[in-house]
């Protein structure tokens, strides 16, 4: 029996693709620049830089063009650059000292961390493990914001003040500046006069931000993350980058309707740019016609009728044996990614770039998304099981939680809906960032398994409150949302007896 799919009740009238869409961030940028040179020069009293995000949208380069432009100011000595976790900032590290220099870049790194160290680290930058051990001359100290606030006051009485006669930095730079809560960026505030927040403003925080502990002004929840605290903050400069490097043009509905509250996004990517390109008819015809439906670079939702009962909600192993069967049929027909290279200012250069099962890429092609530990194992057993059967070489098809694979990116996202069986809506299955993670990973194509019925709860269940992007409010999504969410997908039903579940 053929799948039939719907197509999205969503889809963006207008975009801009290519250079056209690229400059768009790079005009951003260059005015971020501007707001940090008047900040340093003390023309405007900004304390606080925040260059918003959406996933995929090349921050890190912009993070690193700031960085720059920060050094090379006559008023400027020494800069912090600085994240919540290690494996945010070892990259980072290298990248500026690959641009900047060895002498220049200095990572400070916890001695139970040296270990998990890239093998290049200490060829590229210098790594410091104790404050005695970052150079005199490095004008980029780089470090967690744990190393940072343990270290600050004991190089501050080595190495004296930056430029600005009484901190550390003249500027801390913050990257994945949304992961990180507001009690602890109260921890390193003071280590410049002026902070630079760049991140995605979908990712979920490091700790959860759904309860508010604190027994005073309800504004103010210090598990949250920082920048929502200056929001409306006079000494606060902020700006929203307004286009996205990562997904297909096809994607781009869904991406807006996350970022919804923007003024606008684009895409750098054009129809056409991106290719999934399946070698064989396989031998499953529901599969086939699913992973055509994905080869469209359409996100699609696929919702299964006819399973056996699941151990819970998000620990669905009938519905997991349907997303094995999915990859399994993949891998026998067989496929490939194909993609348009660019230069730096989005033009297509070059040939375009193919990956496949047998050469594969820097990423991972397939991701398995779930979001509880449990079913995070089924899936794991899954990827050993195609690994095994079909000789896969390391990273083509991994495995992981959706709270751990954010930052990340992949060719094909195959993840399970977090409604997916759920019987009312609460604050882990409607997280904002969790659901947003999920589908903005991919760089060629996105399915999301459900069972049947995700109309009908949502038409159901009561309503929430929820600003996803606005504070205060909780991070949760309204049903509204949601459906605003799924309209951006092509949707089929699978049909399965529950005896072949």
């Amino acid at each position: 029996m053929t799948i039939h799919f719907t197509a999205p009740v969503a889809t963006p009238t207008s975009a801009a693709h290519h250079a056209a869409a690229a400059i768009r961030n790079v005009e951003v940028t260059s005015s971020a620049v501007g707001a940090l040179q008047s900040a340093l020069d003390g023309s405007e009293p900004y304390e606080r830089l925040l260059l918003k995000a959406a996933a995929g949208a090349g921050k890190s380069y912009a993070l690193r063009r700031l960085v720059r432009e920060a050094i090379s100011h006559p008023g400027v000595s020494r800069v912090g650059v600085t994240a919540f976790a290690n494996k945010q900032v070892f990259p980072l590290a290298l990248e500026l000292a690959k641009e900047l220099g060895r002498d220049k870049v200095c990572l400070m790194v916890a001695p139970d961390r040296v270990a998990d160290l890239p093998p290049n680290a200490q060829q590229v930058c210098a790594i410091a493990v104790k404050y005695q051990e970052v150079p005199d001359e490095a004008q980029v100290v780089v470090g967690t914001t744990h190393k940072l606030e343990g270290s600050a006051r004991w190089m501050l009485n080595l190495h004296g003040p930056a430029a600005n006669g009484s901190r550390l930095f003249d500027v801390l730079f913050v990257d994945e500046a949304w992961q990180l809560p507001l009690h602890r960026y109260r921890r390193i505030d003071r280590l410049a006069p002026v902070v630079v927040g760049v991140g995605d403003v979908g990712q979920l925080p490091p700790l959860d931000s759904s309860q508010n502990p604190w027994r005073g002004d309800g504004r103010y929840n210090p598990y949250r993350a920082w920048p929502t605290a200056y929001d409306e903050d006079a000494a606060t400069w902020a700006a929203e980058m307004p286009a996205v490097w990562r997904p297909t043009a096809e994607q781009l509905g869904l991406w807006r309707a996350f970022y919804a509250e923007w003024d606008s996004l684009d895409c750098v990517a054009a129809p056409g740019d991106r290719g999934l390109d399946l070698e064989s008819a396989g031998e499953w015809a529901q599969g086939m016609d699913v992973w055509r439906q994905v080869a469209t670079g359409v996100p699609t939702l696929v919702e299964v009728a006819g399973l056996a009962d699941a151990e819970a909600p998000d620990v669905d192993l009938p519905l997991m044996n349907v997303l094995r069967d999915l990859l399994d049929e993949l891998l026998t027909a067989g496929f490939a990614t194909r993609q348009e290279q660019y230069d730096a200012h989005g033009a297509p250069a070059g040939a375009p770039f193919i990956s496949s099962p047998d050469a594969p890429g820097s990423d991972p092609l397939i991701a398995v998304l779930a979001t509880r530990n449990q079913a995070v194992d089924d899936a794991q057993d899954i990827v050993d099981e195609l690994v095994t059967k079909y000789d896969l070489p390391e990273g083509v098809i991994v495995a992981s939680t959706v709270d751990s694979w954010q930052g990340q990116t992949n060719g094909i996202t195959v993840a399970i809906h977090p409604l997916s069986g759920a019987s009312t809506l609460d604050e882990f299955n409607s997280a904002f960032g969790r659901l947003a993670v999920t589908c903005t990973r991919a760089t060629h194509g996105l399915l999301l398994l459900a069972r049947e019925g995700l109309d009908d709860l949502l038409s159901v269940a009561p309503a929430r409150p929820g600003t996803p992007l606005g504070e205060p409010g909780s991070r949760q999504l309204p049903r509204q949302t949601h459906q605003r969410i799924l309209a951006t997908f092509s949707r089929g039903v699978l049909r399965r007896d529950e005896e072949n579940a």
